[in-house]
């Protein structure tokens, strides 16, 4: 409440946030009126709160239902959830996406290393945040923006202005001859959408260090070691954030799904980066997943600070004075 009075004092014409399912299932959202509200996907997560996948999809509908009753609705007519989701919206809705049952469909993507163009209906966008999941997530932005009365050349403006996140896509360069991109990812869905984003980057190897959190949905971790065993040329199983967590069970849990010998187990998460950066040849991406923009980690039930961006930065520094990067 407080920051929505701060807002309006500021005379903020829009607020965009992110809710959260838990807040949906907490009633936080209780007495906000919603304009639009937005499906971009649902996938595998949070399930240490939510139990089951059920659960999960119905705490996100009252985002959409009559709960908080929205006034319009924007949809992913890909997503496996599409259906279940127009059942439970309540308003106008407006959809997006490839099928060509899409009220508004998304057409000729070309997906390059620094640029990303489409057509979504008759417009023609272009944003410089890599992989095809931002031509996903930018279509719902610009089909929001029709709603709201934008015009195409706005819209257009507004997406080719956009900037990377900090700790999504964020890109390491210190000079090095091959990427370092830092990257959220902690899901089966994110990494998927990270790998493939790298593949269509990297002219050599995609590597990734990862590892999966403690405390939190058990029955992703295998998943996690497929999809990067599958994806990655090369994987460095480490350690997230293990909360009460041992360790090496969180990392047994993982292997358990890894369908081939492309991954190597190092525990120390500094040593895992340093040696997925020693391997690195020119054109090699390399992902660190997984933390992102934290700037702490919880490890044994104890906060650290940890701020892999710079980590990253220091360890190309020290592989730059020794000779091995960039040369």
């Amino acid at each position: 409440i407080a920051f929505f009075t701060q807002a309006r004092a500021a005379k903020v014409d829009f607020v965009v946030m992110e809710v959260t399912s838990q807040a949906l299932d907490q009633h936080k959202m209780i007495g906000m009126p919603v304009e639009i509200a937005v499906m971009t996907n649902l996938t595998q997560d949070h399930l240490d709160y939510h139990k089951t996948m059920e659960r999960y999809a119905a705490a996100k509908a009252r985002l959409f239902s009559s709960y908080l009753s929205p006034k319009q609705v924007v949809l992913n007519r890909d997503d496996s959830w599409y259906d279940y989701y127009r059942q439970q919206s309540v308003g106008s809705v407006t959809t997006y996406g490839e099928s060509p049952e899409s009220d508004v469909r998304i057409s000729t993507i070309r997906l390059q290393a620094m640029q990303s163009t489409w057509k979504l209906a008759d417009t023609k966008l272009l944003t410089t945040l890599p992989g095809k999941f931002n031509v996903l997530n930018a279509s719902a932005a610009a089909t929001v923006g029709t709603l709201l009365g934008l015009s195409e050349h706005q819209i257009g403006q507004g997406i080719a202005a956009l900037r990377a996140v900090p700790g999504r896509m964020e890109v390491i360069d210190e000079g090095q001859n091959f990427g370092v991109i830092v990257d959220y990812a902690h899901t089966p869905d994110a990494l998927e959408n990270v790998l493939t984003a790298a593949k269509g980057i990297a002219t050599g190897k995609v590597r990734v260090v990862f590892g999966a959190t403690g405390d939190r949905d058990a029955t992703k971790r295998p998943i996690m070691g497929e999809v990067t065993t599958r994806l990655a040329d090369m994987v460095y199983l480490t350690d997230d954030e293990t909360y009460t967590e041992d360790g090496a069970t969180i990392r047994a849990a993982v292997r358990a799904g890894m369908t081939s010998e492309n991954y190597v187990e190092i525990a120390d998460r500094t040593d895992a980066i340093k040696q997925a950066f020693r391997d690195a040849m020119p054109g090699d991406v390399v992902i660190l997943a997984g933390i992102g923009h934290q700037d702490t980690r919880n490890m044994g039930g104890v906060s650290v600070q940890w701020d892999e961006r710079d980590i990253a930065r220091e360890l190309l520094g020290n592989l730059k004075i020794q000779g091995k990067s960039g040369e």
